[in-house]
């Protein structure tokens, strides 16, 4: 490089500036004047001057153009103004159209960060770099390089850190890229670029990365520029992986920090993804075993989100020959992917993997989603996460006003990480900020299954800060919506309870690590957990009033109850929580015999817990963190005498229930308090009918108050013959023979 520096006529920078503003705000025009004058323009390509030669013209235009920028210099004449324009007009024809070669982006990330063009040339460049399929490393770095020489402008240095992170998934190696950690941190000190490189830095950043001097200048600049989102995200994963080196509070929760670098971009990723994917598979099971299924028939214009998988690296010994394992263990080359079949496979190559530049493709290979398991690296996770939040956002069809075009699309979308959360047990953090973000926009009908499938993977927090962010828009659904939907909402809100059950049964009793979702005392997880079910409680109630006490809902009540009364056996947590009494009496009274058959289930189950928490040392040594106290003893037992006397001694209500004696009276039923038993029971009364129509059926008359004594205990064997167990359960566990009327 020449060590003169050329002196520039400020009045000719003005002239080539207005010359290159003029063509700018007249490309109709200019693009109508160059289909025009086609072959004028070939003819002015024969001269020496310019670029072009007669034996050019049967060569392919892009690569004509390409050439033009890459062997061509900025000259301010009309004749080249108007050949710049043509060939800069091919090249975003044709990349927006099919995307770029590695070899032309390579030639082009040089033209647009070398300053040879203007800035607006090199703006238009840089918008245009669609990559076809992978985007080389070499040229990644040879265009940092070009950084360092100063030749392009602030804007352009945006826009292409923009474009970095943007392409970031479909650059095939990151090894160079890693190397290069120190000079992205240094460009920090740019106020205009340091929200970019600090997401760059974000996806880029491993443990060995984390210095403590790199620590003291992000707090510098905290101090400085204040409390920015980019900031927080890039000192947050430093103090994951480093938590001793950062002593400021953070939040502890992971959100976007981000702003979308890809919207410039988005449209021609869409149509290169979609040319390149060709038909997507149908959604398949995961399962443990070979990747590769023959995919079914598709629409001619279907389209997949989730990428193809493709290998980071290119391997060429393993596509010629076998490789040992001892081969793997002395080269430093990776395993391709697209070899990986089986799981014992995976097990022998699981050192050398190296995952897919676009980190969305694990979501459909389950040995994959086994090496995510195995390998606890943050910043793979993060990745997938940035990934996933930035598909919801750009997929989201309720985002795009209603527009139901890509509706079959988005739903597969949406199913292909249900089975990938089901498959690692295990919510991603993405999903969940999708969920606060959209629900109160979503309809309570669009994608409805898979809605709420992804609720009952929020990973467990903070109900109180959940509260109003999820659970106070889906209160507004449940009271405006079908009875159907209360019941998915219940039935969502059950597999809810249960995994966060699961969760906090295996790591409620480990010492808490920083950063983590899980509350630091158990008190404070289990407080959580109870205001879950105080707020099922509270919908059920209201729901119950809305739907005139149907008892199609007061199935799906009972079902999550069921699991809610069996907490301290089943999973190990001092928590016994009772259903609200509008709950409670409405099964108990209920004319459908498998609601009071469910309900004598829960309470029975909930006398076994509750016998077992009295008796548990457990609950002592945590009586200072979590209130557990007689109180939920004394409402158990005031239910359980009432069930009694419902069922068995006819007394029931002695206490807590007044009923004005004339409306009794108005009723015929003046001695309620003496009519209700397990013959009389409004649920079992058909029972009795047919028990003594089957035993004596030569009897003209029948009166069920004859069932007494020997009969009774007959009646007793009857029911219980006929399913109901949990009556059976109850009563054996709660009553004393010795009490047979």
């Amino acid at each position: 490089m020449s060590s003169q520096k050329r002196v520039k006529d400020p009045q000719a920078q003005k002239r080539t500036s207005q010359v290159s503003d003029n063509y700018q705000t007249n490309l109709a025009g200019e693009e109508k004047d160059l289909d025009d004058s086609k072959h004028s323009l070939n003819d002015e390509q024969d001269s020496p001057e310019d670029y072009g030669h007669a034996d050019d013209q049967g060569e392919d235009a892009l690569q004509i153009a390409v050439r033009y920028f890459e062997k061509d210099s900025a000259k301010t004449s009309q004749s080249k103004d108007k050949i710049l324009e043509k060939h800069l007009k091919t090249v975003e024809n044709v990349a927006w159209k099919n995307g770029l070669a590695p070899e032309e982006i390579d030639v082009l990330l040089n033209v647009a960060l070398s300053g040879k063009f203007g800035s607006a040339v090199n703006t238009r460049i840089l918008k245009c770099m669609i990559p076809t399929t992978l985007i080389p490393e070499d040229s990644v770095v040879k265009a940092v390089s070009w950084l360092c020489v100063g030749k392009c402008s602030g804007s352009t240095k945006v826009l292409f850190y923009r474009w970095l992170v943007a392409m970031f998934d479909f650059i095939d190696h990151k090894d160079q890229i890693n190397l290069l950690y120190g000079f992205f941190f240094a460009s920090l000190q740019d106020d205009a670029l340091c929200p970019y490189v600090c997401h760059l830095l974000y996806l880029l950043t491993k443990k060995e990365n984390v210095k403590p001097f790199r620590v003291r200048k992000l707090l510098d600049l905290q101090a400085k520029m204040g409390m920015q989102p980019h900031l927080q995200a890039l000192l947050s994963l430093y103090k994951f992986f480093a938590p001793t080196l950062i002593s400021v509070s953070l939040p502890a929760r992971k959100k976007i920090y981000f702003k979308n670098s890809e919207n410039l971009w988005k449209a021609a990723l869409f149509a290169v993804r979609q040319r390149n994917q060709g038909p997507p598979p149908e959604p398949l099971k995961l399962m443990l075993g070979p990747g590769q299924v023959r995919p079914l028939k598709r629409k001619w214009n279907s389209y997949s989100v989730i990428p193809v998988l493709n290998s980071s690296s290119c391997i060429k010994e393993c596509g010629k020959t076998e490789m040992t394992l001892s081969d793997y263990l002395s080269s430093n080359e990776s395993f391709p992917l697209e070899q990986l079949k089986s799981f014992p496979q995976l097990l022998q190559n699981i050192h050398c993997l190296e995952l897919p530049s676009q980190m969305g493709a694990v979501l459909n290979n389950s040995l994959l989603l086994h090496y995510l398991n195995c390998v606890k690296d943050e910043s793979i996770l993060l990745r997938l996460y940035h990934w996933l939040s930035q598909t919801l956002q750009e997929e989201c069809i309720w985002y795009k006003m209603n527009n139901y075009e890509h509706g079959k699309q988005f739903t597969n979308f949406l199913d292909t990480i249900i089975r990938a959360q089901c498959f690692l047990q295990e919510g991603f953090y993405s999903c969940e900020t999708f969920l606060y973000k959209s629900l109160p926009l979503w309809d309570g009908f669009c994608c409805r299954s898979q809605f709420l499938q992804l609720v009952t993977w929020i990973p467990f927090s903070s109900f109180s800060e959940m509260k109003p962010l999820l659970f106070d828009h889906l209160a507004q659904l449940f009271f405006t919506s079908t009875i159907y939907f209360k019941c998915s909402v219940l039935q969502c809100l059950k597999e809810l309870l249960q995994n966060w059950l699961l969760w906090l049964s295996a790591d409620i009793h480990m010492k808490p690590v920083m950063n983590s979702p899980l509350e630091t005392t158990l008190g404070g997880s289990m407080n959580s957990v109870s205001e879950l079910i105080h707020y099922v409680g509270q919908l059920s109630i209201t729901g119950m009033r809305l739907e005139n006490n149907s008892t199609f809902l007061l199935h799906f009540i009972l079902d999550f109850y069921e699991k809610v009364c069996d907490i301290y056996i089943n999973y190990n947590l001092p928590l016994v929580v009772l259903f609200p009494p509008g709950i409670f009496y409405s099964a108990l009274l209920s004319l459908d015999s498998s609601i009071l058959n469910q309900l004598c289930y829960i309470m029975h189950r909930y006398r076994n817990n509750l016998t077992a928490a009295k008796k548990n040392e457990l609950v002592q040594k945590t009586k200072s963190e979590f209130n557990f106290s007689s109180k939920t003893y004394q409402e158990f037992n005031h239910y359980l005498t009432a069930m009694v006397g419902c069922l068995w001694t006819s007394k029931p209500f002695q206490k807590g229930l007044y009923i004005d004696p004339e409306v009794l009276e108005k009723a015929g039923i003046a001695e309620y308090k003496n009519s209700l038993n397990v013959v009389h029971h409004p649920a079992l009364l058909s029972y009795a009918v047919s028990f003594l129509l089957q035993e004596w059926p030569e009897e003209r008359t029948v009166s069920v108050s004859s069932i007494r004594g020997k009969k009774w205990n007959w009646y007793l064997d009857y029911l219980f013959s006929e399913g109901l167990q949990g009556l059976k359960l109850f009563i054996r566990s709660s009553i004393h023979h010795s009490s047979v009327p």
